[in-house]
């Protein structure tokens, strides 16, 4: 989608907000778009359409973008404007890093053993599958590792992980029409769940190291071949 394909969606959600005056809640709002797919990447980013719907100042839609660029979601362009970020190679390989912090950890450590969200999503992707959608698979994938890091019952590794997972998005552009690439690993998020059910932490754990080594291969070859 454009960002004017977006903007009445957008003028929706912000009718009848009233904290929309920080730059916080602007960003959350594009973090959003961003994260379901919604922005491409290369998509720009114009100041004066986003400051009417969201409501908002240049000034605070301006911290906005400044939150998403050191987030790596957006990147202003000298002369030209803010454009939603194309990940490069190093990207990947950054965004692979903090995952594999990130979602062994929560399984071996978290909190909580509230796996409904879990199984949804793992439904969810069977469906898509069955239903050929590569996009439906795409975001019952992001579903699933977002559920397993809210296991911790932290906000902050949750937000943390909602940014790790828009730079995803991202990548997954240059997957979208490759159903094969999506398409195992929702029976590898079964099989990982399946043991932290067991109170097999540790093993589920190893699965998922294994299971983002995989997915960071493969989209390094997807991009060294584009």
């Amino acid at each position: 989608m454009t960002l004017y394909e977006i903007l009445p969606d957008l003028r929706r959600q912000s009718v009848d907000v009233r904290h929309a005056e920080t730059g916080l809640w602007a960003a959350s709002m594009l973090r959003e778009r961003i994260s379901a797919g919604q922005l491409a990447p290369g998509a720009k980013l114009s100041e004066e359409p986003l400051c009417e719907v969201l409501g908002v100042s240049r000034n605070t839609l301006r911290e906005a973008f400044a939150t998403l660029a050191g987030e790596h979601v957006v990147t202003r362009i000298p002369n030209r404007g803010v454009f939603v970020t194309r990940p490069t190679a190093d990207d990947i390989r950054e965004i692979y890093r903090v995952r594999r912090f990130l979602e062994p950890a929560a399984l071996t450590w978290s909190t909580s053993a509230k796996t409904d969200a879990l199984h949804a999503a793992i439904a969810r992707g069977r469906d898509a599958r069955s239903a050929g959608s590569v996009p439906g698979m795409a975001s019952a994938n992001q579903d699933f590792h977002a559920g397993v890091v809210a296991l911790t019952g932290s906000d902050r590794l949750d937000l943390q992980m909602t940014q790790v997972l828009a730079e995803m998005r991202l990548v997954f552009h240059s997957m979208v029409a490759n159903p094969l690439f999506h398409s195992p690993y929702i029976d590898d998020n079964a099989g990982i769940l399946e043991r932290f059910e067991a109170g097999e932490r540790s093993a589920a754990a190893e699965l998922m190291v294994d299971y983002l080594r995989r997915a960071e291969e493969q989209l390094l070859e997807a991009y060294a071949r584009s």
